[in-house]
């Protein structure tokens, strides 16, 4: 099973310390309504949330892989609800590299693998380095050329 680039690590827990902020002033707000605000009790709050979210993020990350295997791709995620996704290649329509600002001041891509079926039925990878993005990309649209040929369309 493959990692992703542990490079990825870097945005998502600035996005949780972003949502550990976030929390805290809303119920810093909250808190002030109540007339209960506290300077220790936002502090205590503030710190416990960011240690929270960096932990679920660090979670995320160990618990983040995939692998192509003989007939499908096999992806395997998630801190409270586990999900384990297997995309049979021959249900590929097609699969897009993506860099957003953020992925691209990290160095990182995504790989989105859209499917056959029913609405919402993409997959994503993130954490990718460009490379390895390109070249997954590259060795999915092959395997679901051959699976089409082989099997027929997917549809």
């Amino acid at each position: 099973m493959r990692s992703l680039e542990k490079r990825v690590l870097a945005p998502w827990i600035i996005a949780g310390s972003v949502s550990s902020f976030v929390l805290t002033a809303v119920l810093s707000g909250f808190l002030l309504a109540l007339e209960s605000f506290s300077v220790s009790l936002v502090g205590v709050v503030l710190v416990l949330s960011t240690a929270l979210f960096e932990l679920y993020m660090l979670r995320r990350y160990a618990n983040w892989s995939f692998e192509m295997r003989e007939d499908y791709l096999y992806l395997e995620r998630g801190v409270i609800r586990k999900v384990k996704t297997k995309v049979p290649y021959v249900r590929v329509q097609h699969v897009d590299t993506q860099r957003g600002l953020v992925e691209r001041i990290f160095g990182l891509s995504q790989l989105v693998v859209y499917t056959a079926g029913s609405r919402g039925a993409d997959v994503g990878i993130p954490g990718l380095l460009p490379g390895d993005a390109d070249e997954l990309q590259e060795e999915l649209r092959k395997v679901a050329v051959k699976s089409e040929e082989e099997f027929g369309d997917g549809v």
